[in-house]
């Protein structure tokens, strides 16, 4: 049985794409699977001094571990600006330095969500681009628009209907491709 791993690349407590990626992992049918939150991890920004004087966080050496072991990885990735988080792209410093093709035959199902229209869909676009550097082969991607409109805090999902077949369709053939 394949395994997935699953992430948000935020650091935020209540994170809206944490919620989306706990959801999708609700939703696989033969696959196993491992949440992992990225907000819980302790880390210092990324720099040549910090790892010559320190070393790698254990943060990121578990990190790694976790993705070694995964055949898929689903990453919701947040946006700031327009862009990844300052936060998710120091966790993908580290780990590049710890070994530059940390995502080789690494499966990408890469999500992004905001309150927004375009559902963080600049973020997905830049963090699309930046994964095949790590090795990532980025199967399919979803940008889910209008958050607080389209998921139900309380029920835990995609609220929309037209919105969740769709992605679980996504999710469903991206977990085919594991197999």
């Amino acid at each position: 049985m394949s395994t997935i791993l699953a992430f948000a690349g935020s650091n935020s407590s209540t994170s809206i794409n944490h919620q989306l990626v706990t959801y999708l992992t609700t939703q696989l049918k033969n696959t196993s699977f491992e949440l992992f939150k990225l907000s819980d991890m302790d880390l210092v920004i990324y720099s040549e001094d910090e790892q010559r004087e320190n070393g790698f966080p254990s943060s990121i050496n578990q990190i790694y571990k976790h993705i070694q072991a995964s055949k898929g990885i689903i990453i919701s990735v947040n946006e700031h600006n327009s862009n990844p988080s300052a936060f998710f792209k120091n966790v993908l410093d580290w780990l590049s330095r710890l070994d530059r093709k940390f995502l080789e035959g690494k499966k990408i199902f890469l999500l992004s969500t905001s309150n927004g229209a375009r559902g963080g869909m600049s973020s997905l676009e830049v963090v699309k681009n930046m994964l095949p550097r790590f090795g990532a082969e980025i199967i399919d991607t979803y940008a889910l628009a209008s958050f607080n409109e389209n998921f139900s805090i309380e029920d835990k999902k995609i609220s929309n209907p037209t919105i969740n077949k769709e992605v679980i369709e996504k999710l469903h053939q991206f977990e085919a491709g594991l197999q």
